[in-house]
């Protein structure tokens, strides 16, 4: 067994839990050696192929890639603990042994539990679980995305199905939701939207923007290296904030 300090990634969408994660395995396993943090599935695999860690801990619920299509991109190259809300499915699957999980929200205790059996299986190779994996993601029941919008528009209210929607963009007590005819606005803010959206469509690109990605045309750079999207019904573009731009990194 390798006498270096062991190492992980956290991915986890929600800073708050990755924050409260962080602190936790700090105490719990003070040796370990958190190498990076991830707030997506893109961003955790990312991460995993810079950085190969000893151990991922992964939230299944992450927008671009679930953590249950990352750990199968892992499988076999490292040790797995997810940290989740799933369904019971999920966790009779987890008891098999082969997979460790920890439910939200967190308990100290049955962290530590996690913690000392990712101790122990440290000194051997992670097994390739494509089988379970896959069988897990076949499994998963598909979320009730928001489908419309009922938004608006002057003194009229309009219904606006969500495939229309260009972007939404934060606007102090409101957020606009921009088509590529109208613009309207929602009582409704962006990060309770983010939660009702696809993620697998819908993009937060800047803290106060989400964009459809079945809208975007390009991406562009200007002098100074920042990235901006055009769109293909719109003329304005969009800016994509330092955090957010790994997004579009192999574009």
């Amino acid at each position: 067994m390798s006498m270096n300090p062991p190492t992980a990634i956290l991915a986890e969408d929600e800073k708050a839990l990755r924050d409260e994660l962080r602190l936790l395995l700090r105490e719990l396993w003070p040796e370990l050696v958190v190498l990076g943090e991830a707030g997506t599935g893109i961003e955790a695999l990312q991460l995993l192929e810079k950085h190969a860690p000893d151990l991922m801990f992964l939230d299944i619920q992450m927008p671009g890639m679930t953590g249950l299509e990352v750990a199968l991109q892992a499988r076999g190259r490292c040790h797995i603990v997810f940290v989740t809300a799933y369904d019971a499915y999920a966790v009779t699957a987890f008891e098999t042994g082969a997979l460790d999980y920890v439910l939200k929200p967190l308990e100290p205790e049955r962290l530590r539990l996690a913690v000392d059996r990712a101790r122990q299986r440290l000194g051997s190779t992670p097994p390739n679980l494509e089988a379970l994996l896959r069988e897990l993601i076949r499994n998963a029941e598909p979320r009730n995305y928001l489908r419309w919008i009922n938004a608006s528009v002057g003194h009229l209210m309009q219904l606006i199905t969500v495939d229309e929607v260009v972007y939404f963009q934060a606007d102090t007590k409101y957020t606009r939701v921009v088509t590529a005819t109208c613009e309207a606005l929602i009582r409704k803010s962006l990060n309770e939207l983010r939660t009702e959206l696809d993620p697998s469509v819908f993009w937060q690109i800047h803290r106060s923007t989400i964009v459809n990605a079945n809208a975007i045309a390009g991406v562009s750079r200007d002098m100074l290296g920042r990235i901006k999207l055009q769109l293909k019904r719109r003329d304005e573009k969009l800016p994509v904030s330092e955090s957010h731009a790994h997004i579009f990194r192999q574009m």
